[in-house]
């Protein structure tokens, strides 16, 4: 028998977005100033190198989401909602990127209101989305080492650590001491302390609650100590996902676990795949099937983990490596391994953007185009999303590792192998034998060509590279129908709001059972309860 009063306080963990709901979700991250105008605005006159506003808010996003959702992704990240810093430009420019708090429970007016930003959510909701929100609770930022506290949610130095400037590779320093420098310092607050804890719990749950939030991502989540995050994403009741930004797998294992956070962003599966594809580059591949190894090993659920190539915080694959294959094969181990897809805008129009601040580009000079990126995006979303919603159990299984050499990687997930190079675009004299699961024979389709392929003795599939190195992703032809790629027939209508294409429907239609439930099915759910409470206990 159990008590009413156990069901009822069960009910937020019912009504939001899981860490294993989030496995199955593609993400698309945008920096909410850089992303879309207003249909009359100068689309001429943003240059990042200015370090200030362009004008971009929740508004554009929710009126331009066809863009993302018709390449079939299915959750959005969005920069930080809080208030930031407003007051005479910095030496590094205006707080354009949202990261610069000031009141951490106010919104951020220069890109709109509360009914802005419920609007954005409900519409994603809509179409069967998730809303992600970065979050920043490590520090607040500030013109000088003694700052007026007065204006933020915390107002007495207590609160604070006191300030210090970084020691890098120590642990107590790294979490202790203030980001930053003495030009703008960012006051780091003490999360051991209870009032900060508990400040930051009475704000993160009415925000989530308020605007139906589905996962935080966390800015610099290694710089608080890792008790803090069990209490904060418990209060959030959400996918928690942080920034761990170290390339060492062991340092950034410890902070997924129930002692610690849901997941963090792959920086070290990152750093292997610059290794193993950019060009020019080391060209090492053991170095990407090393970090795969380590991380079944070191991390508590891989499959939860962000992958990703591109971010706010380091330069473009475009300004790493100047050979478009270089991009598309790495992208591709992004979308089928393990893992969460995220890709950051611009990223499927081939942007080039150094470090910050050129890796914050506004996206409207793209036109938006279907490109040949944007078009893989679209195929790898497609594909994924009818793994993850099929019967083959591709979503939860392990990737293997079949084949590796100093020019590419053969890998299975599920029923899917895919095929991988580093030698670029020109033609070599270059092939890779994979021995696969299937039998001999077994037809195939290459979903990035259509191709029929055929498997040979052994379970063998070679790819040679004579026209250059394409990637590969191979399916049997018996596991496409439904799928809707490479002339199979589909199984999702294109009904989805706001949806121009196959892609974007299947993303949403196929996924809306995982969507929030809405307010008047929690209100029923909650009736229910409350009625068979009323008589005691629920069976």
């Amino acid at each position: 028998m159990i008590n009413f009063f156990l069901l009822l306080a069960l009910i937020p963990a019912v009504f939001c977005a899981t860490a294993e709901q989030w496995r199955g979700r593609s993400i698309y991250q945008l920096i909410v100033d850089r992303y879309a105008l207003p249909s009359s605005a100068n689309t001429t006159s943003c240059n990042p190198g200015d370090q200030t506003w362009c004008g971009g808010t929740w508004t554009t996003i929710r009126e331009n989401l066809d863009y993302i959702q018709n390449a079939g992704f299915t959750a959005i990240w969005i920069s930080p909602v809080s208030q930031n810093y407003e007051g005479p430009r910095t030496v590094y420019g205006d707080a354009y990127h949202g990261y610069w708090i000031a009141d951490v429970t106010k919104l951020n007016d220069r890109f709109g209101t509360a009914d802005d930003l419920k609007a954005l959510s409900d519409e994603l909701h809509k179409r069967g989305m998730y809303l992600m929100v970065d979050v920043v609770v490590n520090d607040v930022m500030a013109t000088s080492t003694q700052p007026d506290l007065s204006t933020y949610y915390f107002t007495d130095w207590s609160q604070y650590h006191p300030y210090c400037p970084i020691d890098w590779g120590n642990t107590t320093s790294e979490q202790d001491c203030w980001l930053g420098d003495t030009k703008v310092p960012l006051p780091d607050l003490n999360t051991t302390n209870p009032t900060v804890v508990d400040g930051y719990t009475a704000w993160i749950t009415p925000l989530v609650e308020q605007f139906n939030i589905d996962g935080l991502r966390i800015d610099a989540a290694k710089h608080v100590d890792k008790q803090f995050w069990p209490v904060f994403c418990g209060a959030a009741g959400v996918y928690c996902i942080g920034e761990v930004f170290d390339d060492d797998p062991v340092n950034v294992a410890i902070y997924q676990g129930p002692d610690a956070l849901n997941a963090t962003l792959n920086y070290p599966v990152y750093g292997a795949l610059v290794d193993a594809f950019a060009i020019p580059g080391t060209q090492n591949m053991s170095a990407l099937t090393d970090m795969i190894a380590l991380n079944k090993q070191l991390f508590k659920d891989p499959g939860l983990l962000g992958n990703f190539l591109e971010d706010q915080d380091v330069p473009r694959w475009g300004n790493l490596s100047v050979d478009p294959q270089s991009l598309y094969n790495a992208m591709i181990f992004n979308f089928m391994s393990d893992g969460i897809p995220i890709v950051y805008y611009g990223q499927e129009q081939g942007f080039h953007g150094g470090g910050d601040p050129w890796n914050r580009e506004p996206l409207w000079t793209s036109g938006y185009a279907n490109s040949t990126s944007y078009q893989l995006v679209a195929t790898l979303n497609q594909l994924r999303n009818f793994l993850v919603n099929g019967t083959s159990g591709w979503l939860n299984s392990t990737m293997e590792v079949l084949t590796t050499t100093d020019k590419g990687i053969g890998f299975v997930k599920g029923d899917i192998v895919t095929v991988l190079t580093n030698i670029g675009s020109p033609p070599q004299n270059v092939s890779i034998a994979v021995y696969t699961p299937w039998s001999v024979n077994t037809v195939l389709t290459n979903i990035l060509t259509c191709e029929q392929w055929q498997v040979g003795s052994n379970g063998t599939v070679e790819m040679e590279y004579s026209k250059g190195g394409e990637p590969a992703i191979f399916a049997p032809n018996s596991l496409l129908p439904g799928s809707g790629l490479c002339g199979f027939s589909g199984s999702v209508k294109t009904t989805t709001p706001g949806s121009g294409s196959s892609q974007g429907a299947a993303a949403s239609s196929a996924l809306i059972e995982l969507k929030r439930p809405s307010t008047l099915m929690s209100a029923f759910v909650l009736f229910v309860l409350m009625f068979f409470g009323l008589f005691g206990t629920v069976a």
